[in-house]
């Protein structure tokens, strides 16, 4: 493994929800767009950024005692962020475990000494990069169960950027909580 990996947690699709993903994405480029490479398709939780090893098994510990139930999330909006000039999905109305998991994952980080992204969280999917507008379409939306949560490192492969699944936790109750 390499000294420093670039990192972030993210929530992790089914096959389903990936061919989906797929569906859409297709039917919303548009000329000059780069579509995202439907084995990234991901919802970022927290970026963590250049992380050391001795950080990032720390981050292991720390994020392995956080418990969370599955939920669902409907990504029904379709955003244009030109800054970063993307295309995504977003879900308007997270679910409120969806909201604790991102607090408590980020609490998790920067206990362990890492600033994360002060910004408030906008749970999205990024179909397109390189986008000029966002197209006038209208698209499927995406239905997505999360039963986990993993940590995932950003590497470069030849002429692309491949995510990469490094750890996964299923989503557990605290002792004594029920659904």
């Amino acid at each position: 493994m390499a000294e420093h990996s670039r990192l972030f947690l993210a929530l992790w699709p089914t096959d389903e929800t990936r061919q989906t993903l797929v569906r859409v994405s297709q039917a919303l480029q548009v000329g000059g767009c780069k579509p995202v490479r439907s084995e990234n398709f991901h919802v970022t939780l927290v970026f963590l950024g250049h992380v050391d090893t001795v950080i990032e098994s720390l981050i292991k510990q720390r994020v392995a005692d956080i418990a969370a139930q599955p939920f669902t999330m409907i990504f029904d909006g379709l955003g244009y962020w030109p800054q970063p000039k993307v295309i995504c999905l977003t879900c308007q109305h997270p679910a409120q475990e969806l909201v604790r998991l991102v607090a408590a994952l980020d609490s998790a980080v920067t206990s362990c000494g890492l600033a994360t992204d002060p910004r408030p969280y906008i749970p999205h999917i990024t179909l397109s990069k390189q986008a000029r507008q966002l197209p006038d379409s209208v698209f499927e939306r995406v239905i997505w169960r999360a039963e986990s949560f993993c940590l995932v490192e950003s590497r470069r492969v030849q002429d692309y950027v491949r995510y990469e699944v490094i750890q996964e936790w299923p989503f557990r109750l605290k002792p004594g909580q029920s659904y």
